[in-house]
């Protein structure tokens, strides 16, 4: 395992150089948080596919076709699919806002009134989302250094925040473009087809396992349209993929950036079915569906590679980590606490303050998130609250702002409001981990939007007039004008 631990120390000790370098050059709050708004389109393709594709899309992909088949690509063929509507239908308006939170968006589209409530829905679902990716540390490690939990949780968790800490949205960007690159090659070059040859071949598998195994639809109409329900619209809507989105130096980039990333996704998803579906053959009877990626890369892969592919799964967990984190934070300093405190900030000579401010924020989260990762045990329910909050909660008010004139501000919090409470009392009800919240929080929440926008009085001409002006790529950076929170 020498070579295997070389591999995986100089990966490492490479993602805290690219921190510091980072460092150097994230002077401003626009540097700090949104990279500039000066990415290429190949960089943004990379970065965007590499914070989409997690330890979930990767270790959780690879279980699911373990245990159904190549209809286990399902979850992240929907997360691509998800990235392909955003990037086509909403990407270049959203750039063209040059905001830097979901929450600030709000606040243009219906007057300054949403941002708050919002901004706390949107905190909760990337703390967790940030919280369930460090908790795949541990996994990894364990395969590579038979680790104690906890430790592994402390050491990947500490190198993210790190680095993180140190370059903003710089050193993520850096750092995930080298996580694509490994991703490639680790799972796609040599993890699906040493998985496939030492199966037996396309064949061999066939011939070895049921029917239902290479039946596209075989996980189920039910489960396929909960991750569309979840995971599609997730993508259209969640801070840390927005805050990407926010990099992109032109809508051309935004969309054909994100277009090349989502269909990076699609392909992702299929080999991760397959390497699940090959495992299956070698280990018929593996005690957990989620050991399958583990098993088959400690057990079937020469020294060396094993390394780069164990490398290629702790990239997928960091760049999701990663990118929770920062838009964990982000939202925390912007959207919550300088609301809280009454602080709007005008621009000027406190850009240098700023970033140190929202440092200080992506440590103070990325503590909190390790503490809670340590405490947690189970990763899928966390996910399941964080998403379930997010598009029960938010799905509705943003994508009506963005299509619907006459979506009022007092829609958009009874919208926020009462599907996030319908969301957390039908779990409560049903169950974490039932379809039901979703379903019923989503219907509720559009129920409210639409009735309570109809029977307020519609936006004020002003704001919307705004609102078009900033779609159009008019107007001025929220660091010049930021809307008053003493109104929400």
């Amino acid at each position: 395992m020498a070579v295997d631990y070389a591999v995986i120390i100089v990966y490492l000790a490479g993602m805290l150089a690219m921190g510091w370098w980072g460092m150097r050059r994230a002077k401003s709050k626009s540097e700090f948080l949104v990279a500039g708004r000066r990415l290429g389109p190949w960089m943004y393709s990379g970065t965007m596919a590499a914070i989409v594709l997690g330890g979930a899309s990767t270790i959780g992909g690879v279980g699911l076709g373990y245990q159904y088949g190549l209809s286990g690509a399902w979850m992240v063929f929907t997360i691509g699919l998800g990235l392909l509507a955003l990037s086509v239908f909403f990407s270049a308006r959203i750039a063209r806002l040059k905001v830097y939170t979901v929450s600030e968006m709000l606040d243009l589209r219906y007057g300054g009134r949403a941002g708050l409530i919002s901004g706390v829905v949107m905190w909760a679902y990337t703390l967790m989302l940030a919280v369930t990716s460090t908790i795949a540390y541990a996994t990894i490690f364990d395969v590579l250094f038979d680790m104690n939990r906890t430790v592994a949780i402390i050491l990947g968790g500490a190198i993210v925040v790190a680095y993180s800490t140190l370059g903003g949205m710089w050193s993520i960007t850096l750092t995930d473009m080298v996580q694509f690159v490994v991703k490639t090659i680790g799972v796609l070059l040599l993890l699906l087809p040493i998985a496939v040859i030492k199966a037996g071949g396309f064949s061999e598998m066939k011939a070895k396992l049921p029917t239902e195994y290479f039946d596209p639809l075989g996980i189920g109409g039910e489960t396929i349209f909960t991750y569309v329900l979840i995971y599609t619209f997730g993508m259209l809507i969640g801070q840390d993929i927005w805050q990407r989105v926010f990099t992109a130096r032109s809508d051309r980039t935004a969309r054909w950036g994100g277009t090349v990333a989502g269909t990076y996704c699609l392909v992702y998803a299929i080999a991760g079915a397959v390497i699940g579906t090959a495992a299956k053959v070698m280990y018929p009877k593996l005690p957990s569906a989620d050991a399958a990626f583990a098993t088959i890369v400690k057990d079937e892969l020469p020294v060396g590679v094993r390394g780069l592919v164990l490398a290629a799964a702790l990239a997928a967990v960091m760049s999701t980590s990663s990118g929770a984190l920062i838009a964990c934070a982000t939202v925390a300093n912007n959207d919550i606490w300088s609301r809280l405190r009454g602080v709007v900030s005008r621009g000027g000579g406190e850009e240098h303050d700023e970033v140190k401010g929202n440092r200080a924020f992506i440590l103070i989260m990325g503590v909190a998130v390790i503490a809670i990762a340590i405490a947690l045990n189970n990763v899928v329910e966390a996910l399941t609250v964080a998403y379930n909050l997010l598009v029960g909660g938010l799905l509705v008010p943003i994508l009506g702002g963005l299509l619907w004139r006459r979506g009022t501000a007092a829609g958009a919090l009874a919208a926020v409001s009462v599907g996030g409470l319908a969301v957390i009392g039908l779990m409560a009800s049903y169950g974490i981990l039932a379809n039901e919240p979703v379903y019923y929080g989503l219907l509720s929440s559009l129920a409210v939007y639409v009735i309570v926008s109809l029977a307020t009085k519609p936006t004020d001409a002003a704001v919307l007039a705004a609102w078009r002006e900033r779609l159009a790529g008019k107007g001025s950076e929220p660091t010049e004008s930021a809307p008053d929170p003493v109104t929400v």
